[in-house]
C-alpha cells in the first residue's frame, strides 16, 4: 500500500521587509515645469468672502459635448474644494442622466421635484427644488430623466434660451459660486446652460478624440457670446485623467497648450481609482480621501480658479 502524501510546509528563507520609498509630491512645487511644460505659478491662498450687499454669484458652465471627460466629476469636487476655501456652492445637474444626483448620494427614482419641475412649472420656485449635500455649505438642484422631456418641451416656448438663466436668478444671491453640470451634447439644455453663465469651464480627457471636438465647443460658445450673453467667457480648459508615463498624454497636453495658451490650467488631474470609489460612495474625493493626490489637485483647482475669476 501507497504511503499517505505529506503535506508538510516547505522550509523557506524570510526576506527582509523592504523599505518604502519616498512619497512622490502629487504635483509640481511652484516655479518647476508642471504637466503642461509651464512653470508652476505660485497661486495665493484664497482670503475669505466678504459679501456685498447686492453681490450675485459667479455661475460656470461645465461643458464639453464629448462624454465620459471628466464633466460631473469636476463639479463635485470642484464644488466640494470651493467650499473648503469658505464659499458657498450651488451646483446645478442639468443632464438628464442625473450622474451629479447620483453621484452624491439621491436615488433618481425618489425625487419629488428636480429641475424639470422648476423648468416647465410656474408655481414650483428654485428653493422648493434645492436639497442640501452630505457637504455643509453645498447644495444641489437635483435632476432626472425627466429634464430629457424638457429639450423638446422648451422649442415651443418665447425666450426658450433664457429659460435656466430666469430660473436660477431668484437664488443669485444666496450662493458665491453655481456650478452647471451640462450634458453631453450641444442641444437646447447646454444653450440654456450657457446664456445662464458667466464662465465655462471645459474638462477634456487627454487624449485624441477629445482633443478634435473641442472647435465644434468653442463654435458653439462664440455664437452664445455673439447671440445671447455677450459677458460669456472661457475660464479655462483643465486636463482631466491625465497619465504622464504615457507619451499619449503628453503629445495631447503639448498640443492643448500650443491651441489654447493661457487658457489651460496649470493645475491636471490625474487617473486615479480613487474618482470611481468616492462616486459610489456618494461623496466628493475631498472627504472621501482627503489626503489623497486626487482631492490635492481639487483644491489646487480651486485656488486657480479662484484667482482667475473677479470678487469671487
Amino acid at each position: 500500500m501507497a504511503e499517505p502524501l505529506s503535506f508538510e510546509p516547505l522550509p523557506f528563507e524570510r526576506q527582509p521587509v523592504p523599505t518604502p520609498a519616498a512619497p512622490v509630491p502629487s504635483s509640481p512645487a511652484a516655479g518647476e515645469l508642471g504637466p503642461t511644460g509651464r512653470p508652476m505659478p505660485v497661486l495665493p491662498e484664497p482670503t475669505p468672502v466678504v459679501r456685498r450687499e447686492g453681490a450675485k454669484a459667479r455661475v460656470v458652465s461645465m461643458c464639453n459635448q464629448k462624454g465620459g471627460v471628466g464633466k460631473t466629476t469636476t463639479t463635485i469636487n470642484l464644488g466640494a474644494s470651493l467650499v473648503e476655501y469658505g464659499r458657498k456652492v450651488l451646483l446645478v445637474d442639468f443632464d438628464p442622466q442625473g450622474s451629479l444626483s447620483v453621484g452624491l448620494g439621491l436615488n433618481p427614482h425618489e425625487m419629488d421635484l428636480t429641475v424639470y419641475n422648476l423648468l416647465m412649472q410656474s408655481d414650483v420656485s428654485i428653493h422648493d427644488v434645492v436639497v442640501p449635500t452630505g457637504v455643509p455649505g453645498m447644495d444641489l438642484l437635483p435632476s432626472n430623466i425627466d429634464l430629457s422631456a424638457a429639450e423638446v418641451q422648451l422649442v415651443h416656448e418665447v425666450g426658450r434660451e433664457q429659460t435656466l438663466m430666469r430660473v436660477l436668478a431668484p437664488a443669485l444671491a444666496d450662493y458665491d459660486v453655481v456650478l452647471i453640470d451640462c450634458q453631453p451634447s450641444l442641444g437646447l439644455l447646454t444653450v440654456n446652460a450657457l446664456t445662464a453663465s458667466d464662465g465655462v469651464i471645459v474638462p477634456l480627457e487627454c487624449e485624441y478624440f477629445a482633443l478634435r471636438g473641442v472647435a465644434l465647443l468653442k463654435t458653439t460658445i462664440d455664437k452664445v457670446r455673439e447671440r445671447l450673453n455677450p459677458s460669456l467667457s472661457i475660464d479655462g480648459v483643465l486636463g482631466t485623467m491625465f497619465d504622464g508615463r504615457t507619451l499619449h498624454s503628453r503629445e495631447v497636453m503639448e498640443r492643448l497648450v500650443q491651441a489654447w495658451g493661457d487658457k489651460v490650467f496649470h493645475t491636471v488631474i490625474r487617473r486615479t481609482v480613487k474618482f470611481s470609489d468616492s462616486t459610489v460612495a456618494g461623496e466628493p474625493i475631498t472627504t472621501y480621501a482627503a489626503t489623497s493626490a486626487g482631492a490635492d489637485s481639487y483644491r489646487q483647482l480651486a485656488k486657480e480658479v479662484l484667482s482667475r475669476w473677479p470678487d469671487a
